[in-house]
């Protein structure tokens, strides 16, 4: 209850629309009540709009709205909806979808509001306060059990370009994965995608223990960026209940952008390719939510998409975000191309917990394998167009015998789910020659 008053605003001052530029409000008559992140409901003479102070200069604060904003003019009256966007999450939250601002996107019904508010722009905890990251935990999918496995707690980045089967790949993950609770946040997604990834994807068995944060591409920056915020909000709140939660976001390329127009729209300078200085610090404060919670607390495993737009690793965003997390699985589309599903480069991906994320004999043969991959890419395009000679290198040939058994191995459909154990037992097999009927079921 206490926390609840806290939530309610109290300052009851009403503002003034006095400009509308764009995507930018300006609303006078709130000197010392707004601060950056107020609340406001504005009266578009249609209805009102929901909206955010987002800054402030002399007597005038500046917003954006959470909607497309259609018969908004001057002197519309502006009033306090709360200090901060408060969500309340709760267990009646699994198997619905919201959108940034916690409310239902989907046919369900109203949502089951938890007993406490919870602020979407939290802060991460202290990080002399964090526990350490936990065991490994299996999603399986074998490319990344074997090759780059998640430990919980762990932060990695996906990074790939459109088209190589990212969603099918989240929808893997979000029903294969030993968690408690997954939480998917669409960020700037195709509208028609949405409906899609949860029934035909995700499915009832995903989505039975699944939070999906949903804004698409054609909403507002402001509510693209809040989903983002939201999206992490709800995974804290079961991270806080003593759960293991996986967060998937798809994607922080989409959250960098809508942060770009929020900033250029507040006048600040384009910097690296267009991206303004804002982007660049608002990356960390998200991404570093996710992880370890308090000892003895839940943790937070996260994997986050970022959209490589012609390959390009090193651009801004991509070179930021890989700076801040524990690790990248890099998916090709060269590799998606030729047939192989999830299409991830494998000598590309980094996990840094390994090697303690396994034991060292199966470390061994994760290196082993790793080494043939490395010298069948070397020799690639010599061996396909028959330039190579069988016999002129050991190493060389070794590698023709067991890379397409390797690569067999790591083919998945999208509901093949991997088994541990077994699977490195098959790639240890491999390795030894035991080469397995190249026919058999994916």
């Amino acid at each position: 209850m206490e926390r609840a008053l806290r939530d309610l605003p109290l300052d009851e001052r009403a503002g003034r629309v006095v400009a509308v530029r764009g995507p930018l409000i300006e609303v006078e008559g709130l000197e010392g009540a707004a601060r950056i992140g107020s609340q406001l409901r504005i009266d578009s003479g249609e209805g009102e709009v929901d909206a955010e102070v987002i800054g402030l200069d002399h007597g005038t604060a500046m917003c954006m709205p959470f909607q497309h904003v259609i018969g908004l003019g001057t002197g519309g009256r502006a009033r306090f909806a709360g200090r901060r966007q408060v969500i309340r999450p709760s267990q009646g939250w699994l198997g619905r979808v919201v959108d940034g601002l916690g409310r239902p996107a989907d046919n369900g019904g109203p949502l089951v509001a938890g007993l406490s508010g919870r602020e979407a722009t939290a802060a991460p905890p202290a990080a002399v306060d964090r526990a350490p990251v936990g065991e490994r935990v299996t999603t399986g999918v074998r490319a990344l059990d074997m090759f780059t496995p998640l430990c919980l707690g762990q932060r990695l980045g996906l990074f790939a370009g459109s088209g190589v089967g990212k969603s099918v790949l989240l929808s893997m993950l979000a029903r294969g994965t030993d968690c408690d609770v997954a939480v998917i946040g669409m960020i700037g997604e195709r509208g028609r995608e949405v409906r899609e990834f949860i029934e035909n994807d995700l499915g009832e068995e995903g989505l039975a223990r699944s939070v999906v944060v949903v804004a698409t591409s054609d909403e507002p920056a402001l509510m693209r960026r809040q989903a983002a915020w939201t999206t992490l909000a709800i995974a804290e709140h079961f991270r806080d209940e003593g759960l293991n939660v996986l967060c998937l976001m798809d994607s922080t390329t989409r959250f960098a952008m809508a942060q770009r127009e929020i900033g250029l729209a507040l006048g600040e300078p384009p910097a690296t390719k267009g991206y303004t200085p804002t982007v660049f610090a608002e990356l960390p404060r998200l991404l570093e939510r996710a992880g370890p919670g308090h000892v003895g607390a839940g943790t937070i495993t996260g994997l986050f998409t970022v959209l490589v737009d012609g390959g390009d690793h090193d651009e801004p965003i991509a070179d930021a975000v890989r700076g801040i997390l524990d690790g990248h699985v890099v998916m090709s589309r060269k590799i998606a191309e030729r047939g192989r599903y999830p299409a991830i480069d494998l000598l590309k991906s980094v996990s840094r917990t390994l090697p303690r994320a396994l034991p060292g004999e199966l470390n061994d043969v994760r290196r082993a394998a790793l080494q043939y991959l490395s010298v069948y890419a070397d020799m690639e395009e010599m061996i396909r167009l028959g330039a190579y000679k069988p016999g002129s290198n050991q190493a060389v040939d070794d590698a023709v015998a067991r890379v397409p058994a390797i690569e067999a191995l790591l083919s998945q459909g999208p509901h093949d789910v991997g088994s541990f154990q077994e699977d490195f037992a098959a790639l240890a097999g491999i390795l030894a020659g035991e080469i397995p009927d190249q026919g058999a079921d994916q």
